[in-house]
């Protein structure tokens, strides 16, 4: 049975004075586009058993623009998620339940990116979406990964990177 992880960086988020990393919430243009990123996502999977979402309020926030378009989604908010190194983000994968077979992450960067290189095979991989994957992962981009085994064997280059969209892919503008 094929896996799919879909993994998701929060939307461009302000930055208001005195406000703690954690706490920072989205900016007017991330409020804007995630859902146009939801409704992308939504094309690439017909349903979801899971979405782990770091706790942090931007990708609350962003998790709730993605509920706006998926309303049967369900989030599993996770502190582990926040600020998480690609280890820790592994071993959050590899400790999903068996019967999941479609998974979105909705968390920070640089973690998921690494995650996703890390995963991701140089040679079954869509090399176009490899090749932008590596130079850059903006606020709301969106990362769709097949794994042909299931979550406690993944390890590196066991996944095939099948899309990589971002923001400006669809008409907005891709932001750090």
């Amino acid at each position: 049975m094929v896996r799919r992880l879909f993994l998701m960086r929060h939307g461009k988020a302000a930055w208001p004075e005195g406000v703690p990393d954690h706490e920072r919430p989205l900016a007017p243009r991330g409020v804007a586009t995630v859902p146009k990123m939801a409704e992308k996502l939504k094309g690439l999977a017909e349903e979801f058993d899971l979405a782990l979402v770091s706790d942090a309020r931007r990708t609350r926030e962003t998790f709730a623009g993605i509920k706006s378009i998926i309303p049967d989604l369900e989030p599993r908010f996770m502190p582990e998620i926040y600020e998480a190194q690609p280890g820790a983000l592994l071993d959050v994968v590899q400790s999903l339940p068996i019967f999941a077979r479609n998974v979105l992450m909705v968390g920070h960067n640089p973690g998921l990116q690494s995650l996703a290189l890390y995963l991701a095979h140089p040679e079954t991989s869509e090399p176009d979406a490899l090749r932008r994957l590596e130079r850059k992962l903006p606020t709301a981009g969106l990362i769709h990964l097949e794994l042909p085994v299931s979550w406690d064997e993944i390890d590196s280059g066991w996944a095939r990177l099948v899309h990589f969209v971002t923001p400006g892919m669809i008409g907005g503008i891709d932001e750090d």
